[in-house]
């Protein structure tokens, strides 16, 4: 790789990585000791054990540069196997890279401006951003500016390095929450207030203590309305509120959702109102509009001077039609058009965001071709950004050829799914093989294209794969049936995230994981045809009598035929042996 100079703090954060590498390696460094700076620093432990290794990249917001997929595609050939993984919080992930390599590739990572410092860990994790963010058609602010300056303030700052649990922080431009702030420790919303002149005033609601895992809590708004310039100072008193009072006796329990259960939302408050007020005597004190903000302006790409007033954002419902031309098609689906800057994005389909080195390579010369800037979406996908009219065709034949231009990215196609048992030691289930056996019976149904509903898949209970927020989503258990154990599924029905509102999915019914699949289909069939115009899934389902109503017309799914007759209902997707529930410690619990 071509030598660069490395920021100086990436560099120190490398060279104290190796010292304690080889100390651990050494014996000299205890386990636990090393697990904390490991996860801290990024590197995460698979199910396979030994020296395998998942390294999580930050892509703050989403964003990335062409030299940065390019190094991408470097890191998957030379320290992993020829892949990197787009996850659901706009990291990059690379898995089975070798523990005594990762300070290389740390450093080549380095060299393009790329970090997984607190990637992992009882840190503040990637802080993300809607991924149309400063392109979007309804977007009150540009919150791309203020992400990245939330990004630099906690980025290795002190406070924000042994905290009592990890820390998720979102952005969203507008209330239709393509950023989903409805269910992190803090959610930003940029809104706007009348003024008395008649004029309004574009800022933030934030939104506090939400987070899914196995007991889902929504996010509560903290105050009606924060100034541009008190943004980053809120945000790091809610910070300091979860490091002083957050559980350190108990990981299940340290999450800031559950300081609403022992205080109280309104003790909340209050004491993140008095950390406010005084954050001005601390040496971290951000007060004021971050200089990178300035810097970069974050005016607004939709609708200009005419901001969306709060609650009062739109949710666009796409649809595409089989009798049209692929580009069409694709068109239809995958663009985005601003309306003020006459902006045009379009999405790239990465499935299961899986991307091979080939079209890591082949994403960043599209990108230079034509001059666009990408971000990861929070569905794993790619949105291209800064695009003309004219490029359209051209970005769609650059991705055909390499397996990316399938209509409907972020549609009913596009299944989200967590590693599951491939590489995570807490899944019982394959989740990634049920979305792909999803998304396949989805397609031969006629139904990938349908918009206005999302699949999502946990491998758990503890909703990586976000299906408590999914229309229809699906978290894996073990099962039993003639004395035998079998990989099965727990299926939710109404989860949705949008206009600064959350709903948890139902629960619907159980089955066996060979018959998730059939049920998506009858499901999504349903809803296609019974659908009224313009009607998202959540309205339809309240309609058909709710998730409970719904599975009655299911309950024949939830069957085990006998070992014997059907011996694939009793081996789990990608797997060639007996179904068996392994699990071990997980390192984002502990």
């Amino acid at each position: 790789m071509i030598q660069v100079e490395i920021d100086s703090a990436m560099l120190a954060d490398i060279e104290k990585f190796e010292v304690q590498l080889a100390r651990y390696l050494s014996g000299d460094l205890e386990e636990d000791a090393f697990r904390v700076f490991r996860l801290n620093n990024g590197v995460y432990g698979q199910r396979q054990g030994g020296h395998n290794q998942m390294l999580r990249v930050k892509a703050p917001y989403g964003s990335i540069t062409p030299e940065q997929l390019d190094m991408c595609a470097h890191i998957a050939d030379e320290y992993s196997r020829g892949w990197g993984h787009l996850t659901t919080r706009q990291n990059v992930q690379f898995h089975f890279v070798q523990l005594e390599r990762v300070p290389a590739a740390l450093r080549d990572l380095a060299a393009v401006g790329l970090t997984s410092r607190e990637a992992c860990g009882d840190t503040v994790r990637n802080v993300m951003g809607c991924h149309l963010a400063g392109a979007c058609p309804f977007e009150v602010l540009d919150i791309s500016p203020w992400a990245e300056a939330t990004f630099r303030h906690f980025l290795r700052n002190p406070i924000a390095q042994r905290l009592p649990r990890k820390f998720k922080i979102n952005f969203s431009g507008c209330v239709t929450d393509c950023g989903q702030a409805m269910f992190n420790d803090v959610g930003v919303v940029a809104v706007s207030r009348p003024l008395p002149d008649g004029t309004v005033e574009p800022g933030f609601r934030v939104f506090i203590a939400g987070g899914l895992g196995a007991n889902p809590h929504p996010a509560q708004a903290l105050e009606p309305f924060t100034s541009r310039e008190d943004l980053l100072a809120t945000i790091e008193s809610i910070l300091r509120v979860q490091d002083h009072h957050g559980n350190r006796d108990n990981k299940l329990r340290a999450r800031m959702k559950w300081l609403v259960d022992t205080m109280g939302i309104d003790e909340l408050r209050e004491r993140i109102f008095k950390e406010r007020k005084m954050l001005v005597a601390s040496a971290t004190w951000p007060g004021g509009i971050p200089a990178v903000v300035q810097q970069l302006g974050d005016a607004p790409a939709g609708l200009g001077a005419d901001p969306t007033p709060v609650g009062q954002g739109t949710n666009v419902t796409l649809r595409t039609s089989r009798e049209s031309s692929d580009l069409e098609r694709w068109d239809a689906a995958n663009v985005v058009r601003g309306r003020a800057k006459g902006t045009v994005s379009a999405m790239a389909y990465a499935k299961l965001g899986d991307i091979t080195s080939a079209q890591f390579r082949a994403l960043a010369s599209v990108q230079r071709e034509l001059g666009a800037s990408i971000r990861i979406t929070n569905r794993q996908n790619l949105a291209f950004r800064d695009l003309t009219e004219e490029q359209l065709p051209v970005l769609h034949e650059r991705l055909a050829a390499i397996g990316m231009a399938e209509p409907g990215a972020e549609l009913a196609r596009d299944v989200v799914a967590c590693p599951g048992a491939d590489t995570c030691n807490l899944a019982v289930t394959q989740s990634r093989g049920l979305a792909d056996d999803i998304g396949r019976a989805l397609d031969e149904a006629g139904l990938s294209d349908v918009g206005g509903l999302r699949v999502n898949i946990s491998g758990c209970t503890n909703s990586c794969g976000q299906h408590h927020i999914a229309d229809i989503g699906f978290f894996g258990a073990e099962r039993r049936a003639h004395g035998k154990a079998a990989p099965g599924y727990q299926m939710l029905l109404g989860g949705r995230v949008g206009q600064t509102e959350i709903e948890f999915g139902a629960k619907a019914l159980r089955l066996p994981a060979r018959n998730a699949a059939e049920a998506t289909v009858r499901v999504v069939g349903r809803y296609a045809a019974e659908r009224e115009v313009g009607e998202a899934f959540s309205g339809w389902l309240q309609r058909a009598g709710g998730a409970t109503a719904v599975a009655t017309d299911l309950k024949d799914l939830d069957h085990f035929p006998a070992p014997d007759e059907a011996p694939e209902y009793y081996v789990d997707f990608d797997e060639t042996g007996p179904y068996v529930a392994e699990t071990g410690p997980g390192e984002c619990i502990t």
